[in-house]
């Protein structure tokens, strides 16, 4: 009987195929037809209407995930799953996302705010209509709060802390000075800088307790590439773009195509955002990758009294606001927030008895914002100069806008970049006597800027963008050129390139990393056994992370293996944060200062690399078998897509995720990243594009794992299987197949 009713319950929560909604503010019935897939095709008679109508489906397809971005965000998620989320809540009241994005709509110009209350009236349409049944989700929890337009600029404010998560490495940097001497702790990060600054040592342990109190988050990652029309077979520009963020179910990304009488937007929208994140109009396609660039400095500040710390003026009061915090099944926390000249004390998300404090300051707490402009400028833009216009715009997070139009193509780097007074941002420094303070910030064309590039090819895939020397200082820490180098030389195998190359390309499993390692490995004096076996494997291999292959399995739990016994050694915490995973070993590998090599080996790294192989062997043999000839990258490696909150509940948790075996590894174009410990990946290309200026119409789109957020629709999981073999689809008038299992028409409110 219960099966029955929860049953029934589930199935009333599915939205209907054929609907009907008055939505005030309409200019004109908009219409909304769904395909096969459960993507969505929007016909609006203007700008605002279409916001509305995708306000609308959002909500119809993710409301529980709307919901939760803005409680992540707004530090509201114990309410709902109790004292297990307190420390990401105090970690988002001490940020201050929600009282900033407030802030940011009361200067929000007239015309994008029009954009964002149709939006909000569109998810508020939907709420009115199903109420408690809005997700299945909300059948218990009961209806959701309506939705504001500040809800919505709090999904820029939560990328612009996401895409740039300097200062969890800055405080891993101090958290190791009880550990390592400066030098040692810089070459765990290869950079593009030598100087090394001073570190405290006396602060490390509230380094560290800040630090366990966050939540660990993968690295960064995204590829970007795009050919002039004289490299291109259709004679006009290509662009690709895959970026790189975690997998949930749902996930971040919902593909719709949107028609208005002045032109089309297709491509990746993310609930929340009334438009086309990455895409394209009828006239230009982009895509964007992590700079890298930091952004963000934490600042040891030196209290006077209870109430004060010091600044190069004397004593200054905190700014001082309060937050109550309701815990589910429990009673409410009250967190007293501080925030001194440079930004909020973050040693409040985590308390301790002691003087010390840490404060951030952060590009992306700074008031101006004016991301939602930006990005809404970029959805109007009809050229590439136009789309760099929108670039200035775009104050956080700070990335590569990668644009294409049918005549050219640019890369304009988006976002504000500090202006220190000293210092590179390597760790914390000394917040009392302003030698480090911020002057002010770099943005548009005083960042990297790149037109029609004489060899007609642009590419980025997070190594930096700014050559040594550039006027500003972008960051000492560069992601590894592996990805790069991969793109350039098989973009370098094609004369003329097609859109069905560059999916391909979007695809590909072979690892420029892998190769430049194995000379070394194979000169590894390995002991007999499995090690000798496993290590046979490596011979002849070229490198590419196959799915049905021995030596990826072999190659990635060696090195893993390594990396972690060469770490341990040397005393660096467990699950120690941000710590450079390819780079540190490329690094020590490679052409590094031997006295170097060996601080970290104890002499020699072969030994130690010979033991990590025996080792590692030991463990992947307790599981798949003795000969290693049998093993399979595939039998370990699966891409997983979790619900957010049903992940933590049994059976729930199975029921409710999806996974597949999928090719590639952390270096690989087709970027699959783990967090500590095991091969799952939880973190790459979620959305993949490839858009053919010729006739945009063409482009090619894939979004993991699906469109639903019911994670009992099949159009949850929808695209799991052809992502993970690398198709795609069109986003065209009409549907591949022509077959519409969904209509929708929204009307105007009646007249009175």
């Amino acid at each position: 009987m219960v099966a029955a009713i929860v049953g029934a319950l589930l199935w009333w929560s599915l939205p209907a195929a054929e609907q009907e909604v008055r939505i005030p503010g309409l200019s004109a019935p908009a219409t909304i037809s769904m395909d096969a897939d459960g993507v969505a095709r929007i016909r609006a008679a203007s700008e605002s209407d279409a916001a509305a109508a995708l306000g609308f489906v959002h909500a119809r397809d993710r409301m529980f995930q709307l919901d939760m971005m803005r409680r992540a965000a707004s530090g509201r998620l114990a309410e709902l799953v109790g004292a297990r989320a307190l420390p990401f809540d105090r970690e988002m009241r001490v940020l201050g996302l929600r009282y900033r994005a407030e802030a940011d709509y009361a200067v929000l110009p007239s015309v994008d705010r029009v954009v964002l209350e149709a939006y909000a009236r569109g998810v508020n349409a939907w709420i009115a209509a199903r109420g408690r049944f809005s997700a299945p989700e909300f059948i218990a929890l009961g209806a959701p709060e309506p939705w504001t337009p500040t809800d919505s600029l709090l999904w820029a404010r939560t990328m612009g802390l996401y895409l740039s998560g300097n200062w969890q490495r800055e405080l891993a940097r101090l958290a190791l000075a009880k550990h390592l001497p400066v030098r040692r702790i810089a070459e765990l990060w290869p950079g593009r800088e030598e100087s090394v600054a001073a570190l405290d040592p006396a602060s490390a342990d509230a380094a560290q307790h800040v630090l366990d109190a966050l939540p660990q988050m993968p690295e960064g990652g995204s590829n970007a590439w795009a050919v002039s029309g004289a490299s291109s077979a259709t004679g006009r520009p290509l662009l690709a773009g895959d970026p790189h963020l975690l997998y949930m179910l749902p996930g971040i990304w919902y593909l719709a195509r949107i028609e208005r009488p002045d032109g089309v937007w297709a491509g990746a929208t993310a609930p929340g955002v009334p438009g086309v994140v990455m895409g394209r109009n009828s006239d230009i396609a982009w895509a964007f990758t992590t700079t890298g660039a930091d952004t963000q400095d934490v600042f040891i500040e030196t209290p006077v009294g209870d109430d004060q710390y010091a600044t190069p003026d004397g004593p200054r009061p905190f700014v001082v606001r309060e937050e109550r915090i309701r815990v589910r099944g429990q009673e409410d926390v009250i967190l007293t927030v501080r925030e001194t000249r440079h930004g909020p004390v973050i040693s409040d998300i985590a308390p301790r008895p002691d003087d010390k404090l840490l404060a951030v300051a952060m590009a992306s707490l700074a008031p101006g914002e004016t991301a939602a402009s930006g990005f809404l400028a970029l959805n109007r833009a009809h050229s590439v100069a136009e789309a760099g216009s929108a670039a200035a715009l775009i104050t956080s997070p700070v990335q590569n806008m990668m644009v294409a139009d049918r005549e050219r193509i640019g890369l304009f780097v988006t976002g504000r970049v500090p202006l220190r007074r000293a210092g590179d941002g390597f760790a914390p420094v000394a917040g009392a006597d302003g030698a480090h303070d911020w002057l002010g910030f770099a943005a548009g064309a005083r960042l990297p800027v790149t037109v029609d590039p004489a060899d007609g090819q642009l590419v980025n895939a997070n190594e930096p963008v700014a050559p040594l020397g550039f006027p500003v200082f972008l960051g000492r820490d560069a992601e590894g050129p592996w990805r790069a180098e991969r793109i350039r030389a098989l973009l370098a195998g094609s004369r003329k390139h097609t859109v069905d190359g560059f999916a391909g390309m979007q695809a590909d499993a072979g690892s420029e990393y892998a190769r430049q390692l194995l000379p070394v490995l194979r000169g590894v004096a390995v002991p007999k056994g499995t090690a000798r076996k496993a290590a046979a494997l490596l011979d002849g291999w070229d490198g590419t992370m196959a799915l049905d292959g021995a030596a990826p399995l072999i190659f990635n739990a060696w090195l893993a293996r390594f990396r972690d016994d060469v770490l341990r050694r040397a005393g660096v915490p467990e699950r120690s944060p941000a710590v450079s995973r390819l780079g540190f070993v490329a690094w020590l590998l490679g052409p590094s200062d031997a006295d170097a090599r060996a601080a970290w080996c104890g002499g020699s790294c072969e030994p130690v690399l010979a033991q990590a192989l025996e080792n590692a062997t030991a463990e992947l043999a307790s599981h798949l078998g003795p000969d290693p000839t049998t093993w399979r990258w595939g039998a370990v490696h699966d891409a997983v897509f979790s619900h957010p909150v049903f992940r933590f509940v049994p059976l729930l948790g199975r029921l409710t995720e999806a996974r597949i075996p999928v090719a590639g590894d952390t270096s690989t174009i087709n970027r699959q990243e783990a967090l500590f410990g095991g091969f799952d990946s939880v973190h790459g290309p979620a959305y993949r594009g490839v858009y053919d200026l010729a006739d945009l119409d063409r482009s090619r789109f894939m979004a993991v794992p699906g469109q639903s957020g019911n994670p009992f629709r099949g159009t949850s999981r929808g695209f799991v299987r052809r992502w993970a073999e690398g198709r795609t689809i069109t986003l065209g008038p009409e549907s591949g197949t022509g077959e519409v299992t969904a209509r929708i028409r929204l009307l105007p409110t009646a007249a009175p």
